[in-house]
């Protein structure tokens, strides 16, 4: 690059940042409709300590028969 090339602006141009915007809306948007499966910690734990539960009566009944 000589000094006589134009020097590129500092600031993004508006497409640019009008791109940017709508990716980061998207992003948004992907995790709350992803997210809407998921399980608070305290939710998985209920889930583990049922199936465990689950599983030892079965193993009691099980043996009982």
């Amino acid at each position: 690059m000589t000094s006589a090339e134009p020097v590129p602006p500092a600031a993004p141009r508006a497409r640019e940042v009008k791109a940017s915007v709508l990716a980061a809306f998207q992003l948004v948007e992907d995790a709350r409709y992803l997210g809407t499966d998921r399980r608070s910690r305290r939710g998985h734990r209920r889930y583990l300590v049922e199936r465990t539960v689950a599983y030892r009566k079965l193993a009691r009944d099980l043996r009982a028969s």
